[in-house]
């Protein structure tokens, strides 16, 4: 009983329940007239679904969930007692094996007599449940089905609980999205914890060595891990991909806004955003063989020496790389502007532009504030691009010629590899998390500053 079956045979039993309902429903709305029945035959047939296939659904989540324990535990109940490990890992790499026997697949060595009877023990629980479960489910689903043609009648009130369960469905995946948050930032909070034990937060935030790998204990140790020349990076390589990005996204979205004819905003709009669709490893890849070269040798005949890898080099196409989200989202906003304002500013005497300009643009700027913030982000948060282009040179400098290393890609480098999470060298990447994390919530409080006090002004 595969995942595929189940969901297969849900579907087909949904299908049914909906027919029942539906068929029940119009059967009651015959015999006691349209105007008399609370809720419509739809409302009944969605009701009988919620009554039969959602029940035998958590059946089956909760064998999923649940089920592998059981039989675990059932399996190594049969196990003699001097064969039995009492490690828990242990435990887990026999039930692997046991499970391998029993598949007959990725078995290494002979297999032990006691072996192959837990394995064959294994095979029977794992059988037994699954007819267990699929006949509950059955049994379920059938009294589901039994209990919503009876019930049925002109004032079942079908709408307002299907209304009621699409609330409580709607409530429960709101609440798995903020859960998910919380808990992603708890995560992070109690190794960031863990590693403010071991290195004090002032050479973490104001530290100008990054150099984990030789850290060890002590004051030399803890110089070792001052996050300000990866700080320095991020924000050195995301400025010059606002500078890039700002100006030409917003320059294209007026462009598309105000001045192309429908044709060419069919045609450009389309092709801009799919900029935003190409993996940054691309993006990475582009950098290193072209742009990089060519910064150099430009720089090479003005007398500038700029690395190939370096700020400028991942700047410059990470700003292409987040033009769409301006661009796009600019004009999105723009278009959103009432044509009454236009109209208002052409009839007193101003010129297009000078609508655009004092009008337009500042009706639409808490939306191009939002855009330019989110695409701010997406440039602090990117990885491959600066992992190929900037040179993960972890040094504090304000040149954007030399090569640098940011937040994103020393989190990648600490993670990297063995790691047992437990010394300062693993932690430290939860702490930059954390970091990156803060950051980022600031910039959302900003734009909402923003974003309200301009409303407020051109609502």
């Amino acid at each position: 009983m595969n995942n595929f079956t189940v969901a297969i045979a849900l579907l087909v039993l949904a299908a049914l329940a909906y027919q029942m309902g539906l068929v029940r429903g119009r059967g009651v709305a015959s015999l006691a007239g349209p105007r008399a029945t609370h809720s419509r035959p739809g409302y009944h047939g969605a009701l009988a679904i919620l009554r039969a296939a959602l029940p035998a659904f958590a059946i089956y989540v909760l064998w999923v969930i649940f089920g592998n324990q059981i039989v675990h535990t059932l399996v190594l109940g049969t196990i003699p007692t001097e064969f039995l490990p009492q490690d828990a890992m242990q435990q887990k790499v026999l039930l692997q094996r046991l499970a391998n026997i029993a598949t007959g697949f990725g078995v290494l060595g002979e297999a032990q007599p006691y072996e192959m009877a837990a394995a064959d023990a294994m095979r029977h629980y794992q059988g037994l449940g699954q007819v267990l479960v699929a006949a509950l489910m059955a049994t379920v689903a059938a009294l589901g089905l039994f209990w919503s043609w009876r019930t049925t009648t002109a004032e079942t009130r079908a709408r307002n609980k299907v209304e009621r369960a699409i609330n409580i469905a709607l409530i429960f995946c709101s609440a798995v999205a903020i859960l998910t948050t919380v808990g992603i930032v708890m995560s992070m909070l109690g190794e960031s914890l863990r590693f403010f034990q071991m290195i004090s937060p002032s050479d973490f935030f104001f530290g100008t060595v990054w150099n984990p790998r030789f850290a060890t204990t002590g004051a030399e140790g803890q110089s070792g891990f001052g996050m300000l020349p990866l700080m320095g990076g991020t924000l050195l390589i995301s400025f010059i991909a606002m500078l890039v990005a700002i100006p030409v996204g917003l320059m294209t979205a007026i462009y598309m806004a105000e001045y192309a004819s429908n044709r060419v905003r069919s045609l450009v709009k389309p092709v801009v955003e799919v900029l935003a669709g190409i993996p940054t490893i691309v993006y990475g890849f582009f950098a290193l063989v072209t742009v990089g070269p060519l910064l150099s040798a430009l720089g090479a005949g003005i007398g500038l020496d700029i690395r190939a890898t370096s700020a400028l080099t991942a700047g410059v196409v990470m700003g292409i790389m987040i033009i769409p989200f301006i661009s796009s989202l600019s004009d999105d906003i723009i278009t959103q502007v009432p044509k009454t304002m236009r109209d208002g500013s052409l009839a007193l005497g101003g010129t297009k532009s000078e609508t655009i300009v004092k009008v337009v643009l500042p009706a639409a700027l808490p939306g191009i504030v939002g855009a330019i913030l989110l695409a701010l982000s997406r440039a602090i948060g990117e990885t491959m691009i600066v992992v190929l282009a900037a040179g993960n040179s972890p040094v504090l400098t304000a040149n954007p010629f030399e090569a640098v290393s940011t937040v994103t890609v020393s989190i990648v480098n600490q993670l990297t590899g063995d790691q047992d999470f437990a010394s300062a060298q693993s932690l430290v990447a939860f702490a930059l998390g954390l970091t990156l994390f803060v950051m980022t919530l600031i910039l959302n409080v900003i734009a909402l500053v923003i974003v309200r006090k301009y409303r407020e002004q051109y609502e």
